[in-house]
């Protein structure tokens, strides 16, 4: 591998923040080939539309046919590759040559912290090439497998669980990389949808069970580009061909698009986020054949139905509730209202650890309009509450602004159970419906009522296959195996 193309973090920049009443997103893959096309740009441009799944970091590998390069830094996306950068990348080709394909990762740590080291993609060495990987999810079982291979001789050098994933596919058997990633699907547990890039070609993978989405599509003139969101496809002007499917491994290169399924991959084993639909993927993204818009906007109806309130007005928590606000608004004949404005120039706010700074970063992130407010029995919806700290700060600014009334609902079941999948909730003793009632919640918030979405109507909004859904952070019901020592209370209830 060329020397990669690194920039130092910055001292005294400051580290994106992040949304304190919602779950940490995972994080975002991208991927292209398409020889002769400026492919760091376009997976800069499908990382940009994937900003929502990680700030803490970005990287970008490109091959020229023969060798890879990397840039990845601490930030944002747009902090880490300006035009000067990414210039640089197309040009890094040896002897002239033309970059033929490019991945692109946004991260949000899992296992890992956030140290240049553990920022992907990651890079490692097989007897049959070299491989930068990108990777959306979380082993279970990183842990047992980083010990055995480190015990077969195997170095490594960062904290994560993606640099086991990617040693373990460079030295596994087989003379193809889809042999290799086949022999990984039947090694590691838990969520590992990835993109992997090798001098020749291009890999995208789900794990068999499929939990993070991964869709493919056809760039004009014929290249192709994957990514973890179809709203990402359409920033790069990709046209959307299809999900990739639970245990498929699609490899491209200039012989085109080849397809492998695993034998670890059933019908019966598929189990999609169901959160990817209530919260973590954007609205104008397509999964499994369903927009998010309109099943947001559907949960939001089932809501009103099972949760009816005698109010004056409807008002989301934004961005992510506002589909559901609408929809809770029509069924309820109420009218909807943007009362809580969002600063657009404040990333997603940090959970931070004392009370009084999250009470600021609500402040800072939403300002509520009074002049609307004043006097009104109010309807606020939100996606979830996870620890239940910052909800009640928010009510408590509609209060200040005059709200008579303030009725929470949620268009998602409660959360009483962590993910070990790739999204942070947090231990399941930091889970405030672990922890409290239904009562116990409203009173710990300073609602005057409160109301969850049932399972039953979140996956009839949802559509599709019900039982193809993972909904463990609700029913604690697990679709793999989850080590005792990642949290021993997750088991509790179970």
């Amino acid at each position: 591998m060329r020397a990669p193309i690194r920039l130092p973090h910055a001292s005294g920049e400051a580290l994106p923040i992040y949304d304190p009443h919602g779950p940490r997103e995972e994080c975002g893959v991208v991927g292209v080939w398409s020889p002769g096309a400026p492919v760091a740009r376009l997976a800069f441009v499908g990382l940009h539309a994937l900003q929502h799944r990680g700030q803490e970091s970005a990287g970008i590998a490109i091959t020229d046919g023969r060798e890879l390069t990397l840039h990845k830094r601490l930030g944002l996306v747009s902090s880490v590759f300006d035009e000067e950068t990414l210039v640089r990348l197309e040009e890094s080709a040896a002897d002239g040559q033309a970059p033929r394909g490019a991945i692109g990762h946004t991260r949000y740590s899992t296992t890992g912290s956030n140290t240049l080291p553990n920022v992907q993609p990651v890079y490692a060495h097989a007897d049959i090439g070299e491989l930068m990987l990108g990777h959306n999810g979380n082993l279970t079982n990183a842990s047992w497998l980083r010990d055995e291979l480190t015990e077969q001789g195997i170095e490594f050098g960062s904290a994560s669980d993606t640099e086991v994933l990617a040693r373990l596919i460079a030295h596994a058997p087989g003379r193809t990389w889809a042999a290799r990633v086949d022999h990984a699907f039947h090694r590691a547990v838990g969520a590992f949808t990835f993109t992997m890039l090798t001098d020749t070609a291009l890999v995208a993978a789900r794990d068999p069970v499929g939990f993070r989405p991964l869709c493919l599509g056809r760039l004009p003139g014929g290249g192709w580009a994957v990514a973890s969101e179809s709203s990402a496809l359409d920033a790069m002007g990709a046209q959307f061909v299809r999900d990739i499917d639970a245990g498929e491994v699609v490899t491209i290169g200039d012989d085109g698009v080849q397809s492998h399924h695993s034998s670890r991959a059933t019908p019966s084993r598929e189990r999609l986020c169901v959160f990817e639909f209530v919260y973590l993927a954007r609205p104008d993204s397509v999964i499994d054949g369903r927009l998010l818009y309109e099943a947001r906007l559907e949960m939001g109806r089932r809501l009103a139905r099972e949760h009816p309130a005698d109010a004056d007005l409807v008002i989301a928590v934004p961005d992510s509730a506002v589909p559901a606000a609408i929809g809770y608004a029509e069924e309820s004949g109420l009218p909807y209202r943007e009362g809580l404005i969002k600063s657009r120039y404040i990333a997603r706010t940090f959970i931070q650890p004392a009370q009084r700074s999250r009470d600021e970063a609500v402040r800072m992130k939403f300002n509520p309009l009074p002049e609307l407010l004043s006097d009104k029995r109010v309807v606020v919806v939100d996606d979830s509450i996870v620890r239940g700290t910052t909800t009640g700060p928010i009510v408590e600014m509609l209060r200040r602004a005059g709200a008579r009334e303030v009725h929470v609902r949620i268009h998602s079941p409660q959360m009483r159970h962590p993910c070990y999948m790739g999204v942070d909730t947090g231990r399941r003793d930091e889970l405030i419906a672990a922890t409290h009632s239904l009562e116990g919640i409203r009173a710990a918030i300073g609602a005057d009522t409160l109301g969850y979405l049932s399972q039953e109507a979140l996956l009839e909004a949802v559509g599709g296959r019900r039982e193809a859904r993972c909904t463990a952070c609700f029913d604690g019901v697990y679709p793999t195996d989850v080590p005792m020592e990642l949290d021993k209370l997750a088991l509790e209830g179970r």
